[in-house]
């Protein structure tokens, strides 16, 4: 006979509400090489984040990778850790506590939403647990990643429904696979690099630096690239930037074979070369900021480009918790949630009474 998790967390008498489900990539639970050891097994043994026969795989990353990148990589987190965690984990904090405050005053019926990551704490079985604890019959699941790819988004379904596959009661389900062109997400990356703009002046050029992967992702279907391109192109648009002023790249490359290009760090390099005096870098592929974009781009490739001989390299920070961005995101939900949140209150008393004459224990 089957077991389910939680089988008796089902009560006819509760009153209900709608779980909003934030998920980001996850982050290690401390800037050392014990903690980044752990949260990159777990990351990089997703057999969708790495497509290698899981054998060949398993040699490779436990017979090297997780022998000598921890403690460099723990290094890298430690010059961008903050008081409270890491940056990821503190925005995203952020994002959660104001995203609950806002849907507060949007949704007519309540709305509760929980932080999760897919690699590491909280895991998404754990914040699936505390909305169904709230009282959750029906769940909206929002992955943290503008551009739809089968190695962030997908993951996160894979998870999703994973957990519900163990719980007697399961609730209405919905998901947001993308929303690369949300026009309250375009506009708040516009009013960020606008602001930018009218502290520290107008660069020579504007990057815009997506996450990188490899070709074969796109060959195979991934529609990642063409939703990166699509929200850069609406951003220059929103910016009324002449095809000359800015330009889209993808970083954070990893391994030997070809990723998508042009690739972040060498066209830097090549604008130092041309002796592009300044340039600005906004990663709108980033909800949060987090280490890719914090020692990667700010530190790394800015070192990079002024050694190539450009003067200045400015990082316009991720949305965050801006309030145009959390307005953004509030919206989206209520989008996704339409039907949903104009019910009626449910009748309790009478629930109570049906359920007692089928011989529930309420």
């Amino acid at each position: 006979m089957a077991h389910y998790q939680g089988e008796t967390q089902f009560k006819h008498d509760a009153p209900s509400c709608t779980g909003l489900l934030l998920v980001n990539l996850g982050t290690p639970e401390a800037p050392t090489a014990q903690a980044v050891r752990r949260y990159l097994g777990e990351f990089l043994w997703d057999a969708r984040v790495v497509e290698i026969p899981r054998l060949l795989w398993w040699l490779i990353l436990h017979g090297v990778i997780l022998r000598l990148r921890p403690g460099k990589v723990a290094k890298a987190y430690q010059s961008v850790w903050m008081e409270d965690g890491s940056p990821l984990m503190v925005f995203s904090r952020r994002q959660t506590k104001s995203l609950q405050q806002r849907l507060a005053e949007l949704a007519p019926e309540k709305v509760e939403v929980a932080l999760a990551m897919r690699y590491g704490t909280p895991s998404i079985e754990h914040a699936l647990n505390e909305l169904r604890q709230r009282g959750m019959r029906r769940l909206l699941v929002l992955p943290m990643y503008p551009q739809y790819s089968a190695t962030t988004t997908a993951t996160v379904f894979d998870e999703v429904t994973r957990v519900l596959r163990g719980w007697r009661w399961i609730p209405e389900f919905r998901f947001i696979q993308n929303y690369h062109d949300d026009p309250g997400y375009i506009e708040a990356l516009a009013n960020s690099v606008r602001e930018h703009w009218e502290q520290a002046g107008r660069p020579d050029r504007l990057m815009m630096s997506f996450h990188g992967l490899p070709k074969r992702c796109l060959l195979s279907g991934d529609p990642y690239y063409c939703e990166c391109s699509k929200t850069a192109r609406l951003l220059a648009e929103r910016l009324q930037l002449q095809d000359d002023e800015w330009k889209l790249t993808f970083q954070s490359r990893f391994g030997r074979e070809e990723w998508l290009q042009p690739y972040t760090s060498a066209m830097l390099t090549q604008w130092g070369q041309e002796r592009i005096p300044r340039v600005d870098v906004i990663c709108p592929g980033f909800s949060a900021d987090c280490l890719e974009t914090l020692e990667e781009i700010a530190e790394q490739n800015r070192e990079l480009f002024l050694e190539a001989g450009g003067q200045d390299l400015r990082y316009i920070p991720a949305l965050n918790d801006r309030d145009d961005h959390v307005t953004a995101l509030a919206d989206l939900a209520m989008r996704h949630m339409s039907g949903w949140t104009e019910r009626p209150e449910n009748d309790l008393e009478s629930t109570r009474s049906r359920a007692r004459l089928q011989g529930a224990k309420t």
